[in-house]
């Protein structure tokens, strides 16, 4: 009788310690696996640098952050790849995406040439712009939550110093490790393309408001707006394309400040009604009034998607560094202008799901 009842205390004893090892395990794995607190959640792990960059002493990290929506992902592997073919750095990509683009953006990063390429998958929850962004029913499939996830740089690369956005159409024909070096002054947390010192400046965008200063991005009826005192003529900058200095950006806490402004316009309605670009520029426009450095403006020739016709000769389209679509015609779509550049650095879809894709896109725009 006392063997069974030891027996008995000791499966029960064992039964007690099984049960709380899984109960540990569950934990632990929730905690692994619960996202942050703005939905930024790493997927795919960065592999080791090359030993040939090693070798060379080019080991110090290039951190790139590009944005990835599955109907713009041809967009974004071509400027991956330009970006990769030009430089020896030890450059690495951090995408963001969201979740139902992931299986798509893996397959056709692994298993085309790009797969040697160092990048690090990170999926974007759009409930991070909840109470922040107005979202008109009637268009609610127009908007495209990771145009702002260049506001939460320092949580997609937190360990890093300094990071270089880019929109995802554009093609770099240079080593994005000069435009890695902008000097920033003191203070700055980014460095952008000036609109009034841009090389494409005078580039005249019809039915876009004022796409050079201020007052073609913010409502300077609004009371919130002119108590700020921004000279409406102030040269605006284009965000597609900028470095930041991630520990000022921190200190400064520019995410939270973003945040403010976005909330803000939901309330206040803030921005211009003739809006110039993306809603994204006017809260950046605000926060870093007078208070960002200049980068180099061949580091983003803009405008080829304005129309479809050339508004660059080839020989500055050859010279620039960066080339950028921004605008209606985009070079997947083969309309804009110099689609043929932006064709020598798109890598085909393994899957052919982005061929439809263009071809949708192109009858979209002969219309």
């Amino acid at each position: 009788v006392n063997i069974s009842i030891l027996i008995v205390a000791v499966v029960i004893f064992l039964l007690v310690i099984h049960h709380n090892f899984l109960s540990l395990s569950d934990f632990l794995r929730r905690e692994l696996s619960d996202p942050s607190p703005l939905g930024l959640q790493p997927i795919d792990f960065i592999p080791a640098a090359p030993q040939r960059l090693i070798d060379e002493g080019n080991d110090k990290e290039i951190s790139v952050v590009i944005a990835a929506s599955d109907e713009r992902l041809g967009g974004a592997i071509a400027a991956m790849n330009s970006i990769y073919q030009h430089t020896k750095s030890n450059v690495v990509f951090h995408i963001v995406t969201l979740n139902d683009t992931v299986d798509h953006l893996r397959m056709w990063l692994r298993n085309t040439p790009l797969k040697n390429m160092r990048y690090r998958i990170l999926d974007f929850d759009p409930r991070v712009l909840e109470g922040k962004v107005q979202v008109d029913p009637q268009k609610a499939d127009t908007f495209k939550p990771l145009t702002f996830a260049r506001f939460y740089l320092p949580n997609l690369v937190p360990h890093a110093e300094k990071v270089i956005y880019v929109d995802d159409d554009v093609i770099v024909q240079d080593d994005i490790v000069e435009l890695y070096n902008t000097p920033l002054k003191p203070g700055h947390a980014a460095a952008f393309s000036d609109d009034c010192d841009s090389t494409s400046s005078k580039v005249a965008v019809r039915g876009a408001g004022n796409q050079y200063n201020y007052i073609g991005f913010l409502d300077y009826k609004k009371e919130t707006i002119r108590k700020l005192a921004m000279k409406a003529n102030t040269c605006s900058f284009n965000p597609g394309v900028f470095v930041a200095n991630l520990t000022e950006w921190k200190l400064q806490n520019i995410t939270k400040q973003l945040e403010k402004w976005m909330a803000l316009n939901v309330v206040e309605e803030l921005y211009s009604k003739t809006l110039a670009g993306s809603i994204t520029t006017p809260p950046l426009l605000i926060v870093f009034y007078k208070k960002h450095s200049s980068i180099d403006p061949m580091w983003n020739v803009r405008h080829l998607g304005s129309s479809a016709g050339k508004r660059y000769s080839p020989q500055f389209v050859k010279a620039a560094k960066l080339l950028h679509w921004n605008g209606h015609f985009k070079p997947w779509g083969r309309t804009a202008s110099y689609a043929e550049v932006w064709e020598q650095w798109y890598v085909p879809d393994p899957t052919g799901k982005f061929n439809l894709i263009r071809r949708h896109s192109e009858a979209y725009e002969a219309k």
